[in-house]
């Protein structure tokens, strides 16, 4: 079974994703961290050294070896991936989607309480500018995050991403 969470930065992509795939017993992938090793640097340097263009496709690249190389996993995909290089048919044609849609003002917070330096879209902005700058990367993502298979919203928790994968 190969899972893909989808969402804007923020949502829980990564965090219950290590306890989703812990609960499946399969393996645990942050697409990011992918791309950070087969390139060598963090995602905001690589944003700064060759441009969003080359770390697009780099995660495009990344998202097929990945998944064409792996039985079952979960993925945390990256904000924008679903909306690049037909990922978003990609990752519903061979495996199942889940967007997980939490509210820009939770969204928002979570982002001021950890390292926005992680997320290079959003490292420098103010705190006004950065619910703004989510709410603008939603409206330009929504069509793509629907087409999700499973669609959760709220503040989702692991027990309702577990029913909703294992119906």
């Amino acid at each position: 079974m190969k899972i893909y969470l989808i969402g804007l930065p923020g949502c829980g992509k990564s965090t219950l994703g290590k306890q989703l795939a812990r609960q499946l017993t399969v393996d645990f992938i942050d697409l990011d961290h992918k791309i950070e090793k087969l390139v060598g640097l963090p995602v905001r340097e690589i944003f700064k050294k060759y441009g969003e263009s080359f770390f697009r496709k780099q995660e495009s690249e990344t998202l097929r070896t990945v998944s064409d190389s792996q039985l079952d996993f979960v993925m945390a995909t990256g904000g924008g991936a679903p909306i690049f290089h037909d990922n978003m048919k990609f990752m519903n044609d061979t495996g199942q989607t889940v967007f997980l849609d939490v509210p820009t003002r939770e969204i928002t917070n979570r982002i001021l309480q950890s390292n926005k330096e992680e997320r290079p879209l959003l490292a420098s902005l103010a705190p006004d500018e950065l619910k703004d700058k989510i709410e603008f990367l939603r409206s330009q993502r929504i069509h793509f995050y629907n087409q999700a298979q499973i669609v959760l919203t709220g503040n989702v928790q692991l027990l309702e991403l577990i029913n909703a994968v294992n119906p």
